[in-house]
């Protein structure tokens, strides 16, 4: 009696596994794609642009830097609507998660207006600050303009997303990232080279072609979050908009810290010439194969952390993140080992100059170590965001992208004067300091006490 009570208990353990991971699966393989494809659209406009030439890579990855660096107050919105929906669905509290997520539209709406004013009147002087020399200065302030221009496509596509990730619907912003990539793939081409009887505009053209397709992307998902309920037009609660914005400021402050750490990092790139900054920034877009999926693996922990704690199933929280941090070790570490055995032929997609495909190869041979790690980084630091330890998040980023990669790459650059690849070398050290240092914080975390 005891073992077959015994068998039948473990039965239903493994069969509440394997639903878990159904789930896990379900939910994260669309925002993994999502995540995916949205890299694409930056990784295509670098691809696109190759032709041009080296100063046109670099313009282009400098002006897409300014954009990154740009959206990290978006980000941590985008993070506090996720959680705070998650927990209000989970819970069962629909009609306040509908009206939390016109609340955070409506901050999203009011945030990209100054930013898009910042963003046209000081993104060249950012530019020349990190150092552009005038050849790739020219053709980065023309790119960088029109797509703040016309940043609320970005940023609502960015808010939409969130609010979508928080419901569980992860599969309708996979269909609106991968439709904005079509588009952006078929326009982008005859705009940069004056095909099909279209004027050949460079750089320029590669933003139009983002702007454009953006555009469409961002009307379908509002279309879709109207037509299925998850925003509830009416007046604003403060009260819900604060319970977003104590989840999401230490977010966007972790941004500031990670896009600030990164463009005083890309100062010190950008001071080893521009082949090394066009390798560099080809190496970033390969390596964003890898970097976004497991980003979005992240989102995706957030996303089942918040829903399990909201309805108070922390078992179930407890296995997700577990299942969440399975597939994203697999899928990195397949990358880790394509980057090592393929570096070459990964690099010469971009471009034919020896000397960028020389200095790319090393990139991506040393990205490859530092794969697991990511992955380790993404899904505990998602894990930890979906209950709404967001402030922990944002002292490890401060202290390892500052402490360890800005101030470590400082001595070797300007200190020591050691190679590029040094330079480089550090920052597989700063993810190798973050993931022990979540991974810590994870292990401590008393779900039972949670509070959103």
């Amino acid at each position: 009696m005891t073992g077959r009570g015994f068998t039948t208990r473990h039965f239903r353990e493994r069969k509440k596994r394997i639903s878990i991971r159904r789930n896990v699966m379900n939910l994260s393989l669309p925002v993994l794609l999502s995540s995916l494809f949205q890299r694409l659209v930056a990784i295509v406009d670098i691809f696109l642009v190759g032709g041009l030439g080296a100063a046109a890579i670099a313009a282009t990855g400098l002006g897409q830097l300014l954009v990154f660096v740009t959206m990290t107050v978006f980000w941590g919105l985008a993070t506090g609507t996720t959680v705070v929906i998650a927990h209000l669905w989970g819970a069962g509290q629909r009609r306040e998660a509908r009206r939390a997520a016109f609340a955070a539209c409506l901050a999203c709406a009011a945030m990209t207006a100054a930013a898009s004013t910042l963003g046209w009147f000081f993104s060249g002087d950012l530019a020349a600050f990190l150092g552009a020399k005038d050849d790739v200065l020219h053709l980065a302030a023309g790119y960088t303009r029109l797509v703040f221009l016309y940043l609320a496509f970005t940023t609502g596509l960015n808010i939409l997303s969130a609010i979508m990730h928080g419901t569980g619907n992860t599969r309708t912003p996979m269909t609106a990232i991968l439709l904005v990539n079509v588009l952006h793939v078929l326009m982008a081409w005859p705009l940069i080279y004056g095909k099909l009887g279209l004027p050949a505009m460079g750089v320029t053209g590669a933003a139009i072609a983002i702007n454009a397709s953006e555009a469409i992307g961002f009307f379908y998902l509002l279309i879709q979050a109207m037509r299925l309920r998850y925003i509830r037009v009416g007046r604003p609660d403060t009260g819900l908009f604060q319970r977003i914005w104590r989840v999401g400021w230490p977010v966007a402050l972790e941004r500031v810290a990670q896009q600030g750490g990164q463009l005083f990092y890309s100062k010190f790139i950008i001071s080893y010439g521009t082949a090394a900054y066009a390798a560099h920034q080809i190496g970033l877009s390969i390596e964003s194969l890898s970097f976004m999926p497991g980003a979005g693996m992240g989102i995706a922990a957030a996303t089942l952390m918040g829903q399990a704690l909201g309805a108070k199933k922390y078992r179930r929280a407890r296995i997700s993140h577990r299942e969440a941090l399975r597939l994203a070790v697999m899928v990195m570490g397949t990358m880790a080992a394509v980057f090592l055995t393929l570096p070459g032929p990964l690099i010469g997609l971009f471009t034919h100059d020896p000397a960028v495909i020389e200095k790319g190869i090393v990139f991506l041979r040393l990205v490859a170590f530092a794969q697991v790690p990511l992955a380790l980084s993404f899904v505990y630091a998602g894990s930890l965001r979906g209950t709404g330890d967001t402030f922990y998040v944002f002292l490890v980023t401060l202290g390892t992208m500052w402490g360890v990669r800005v101030f470590l790459s400082w001595v070797a650059a300007d200190w020591l004067h050691l190679s590029l690849y040094a330079v480089w070398g550090v920052f597989v050290i700063d993810w190798y300091a973050r993931a022990v240092a979540f991974w810590w914080r994870y292990r401590q975390r008393d779900l039972h006490a949670v509070v959103i």
